[in-house]
């Protein structure tokens, strides 16, 4: 129903036939499958951004199944794995590799982890920029305490130092800015200017080659949120895919705005 609702929801906007379109239909068919949406009080929509990618997934995936072929003693045999994929994975699954090395023996590991958001720390609370949080995400941090790792080589927990480098880039990066932080025991938000560009967003620094090939991006829409933790308003800004404008969605009320105005204090959530 969810993803039946989300196409009608697509088909509205793009014939243009009123002034605005109400997305209640599509949110009540999702609600039925997130409890979470089913009240009026303000949700977080990086929270509901990841449910609406993980049901039209769901909802869009094919089963492909993928060889291995690998050799057994005096004899070959062939291993089948099942993989799930579909137009939100093709769009905005990409994949991070954490190199952790264990401080006590040396010994170096990778994990590989797929992200289809990735949500950034923000490392100042007067004004920073993308880049200021980009460096921030893939420094080398050290584990210590009870983050150890568990050494396999060593056989006992141990500090290690972990890094963290894109190995495939998603045609679609969505960056949650993690506004929201724990301050003296209450969950505040930080009101940081955060810089961003509108084009030329360069990632191949935190990738890993041969995967920084064509790791420019260019903004494509933000999300704002204004206000407070419990009591706020969101807003977005989107670049018509054919024209080029940009325009403001606040509600009701869409208009044209310009470029110089895309750049929001109020950011949240960045799709390049």
């Amino acid at each position: 129903q969810s993803v039946i609702a989300f196409g009608c929801l697509m088909s509205d906007m793009w014939l243009g036939e009123f002034d605005c379109v109400s997305p209640e239909v599509f949110r009540s068919a999702l609600q039925k499958r997130y409890p979470a949406f089913r009240n009026r009080t303000q949700q977080d929509a990086q929270e509901f951004l990841i449910c609406v990618l993980n049901e039209l997934h769901e909802a869009l995936k094919v089963r492909a199944q993928l060889f291995e072929r690998r050799c057994v003693t005096n004899a070959k045999a062939s291993r089948g794995s099942v993989s799930e994929t579909s137009i939100i994975t093709q769009l905005f699954e990409g994949q991070l590799s954490y190199e952790i090395t264990c401080l006590e023996c040396k010994t170096t590991t990778e994990r590989p982890e797929s992200f289809t958001v990735l949500s950034l720390p923000v490392p100042s609370k007067k004004a920073c920029s993308l880049e200021d949080c980009l460096k921030c995400f893939f420094q080398q941090d050290t584990l210590t305490w009870n983050n150890q790792i568990h050494c396999s080589w060593c056989g006992t927990k141990q500090d290690a130092v972990v890094k963290g480098t894109i190995t495939k880039a998603p045609q679609i990066i969505i960056f949650h800015l993690k506004r929201f932080e724990w301050q003296d025991k209450h969950k505040g938000k930080l009101s940081t200017t955060i810089r961003y560009p509108l084009s030329n967003l360069d990632l191949s620094p935190y990738a890993a080659l041969p995967f920084c090939r064509d790791a420019e991006y260019s903004l494509c829409a933000v999300v704002n949120h204004s206000g407070f933790l419990d009591d706020g308003h969101y807003t977005a800004f989107c670049e018509h895919s054919v024209t080029k404008n940009w325009y403001s969605f606040d509600d009701e009320q869409v208009t044209e705005i310009p470029n110089s105005s895309v750049q929001s204090d109020a950011a949240y959530l960045l799709f390049y």
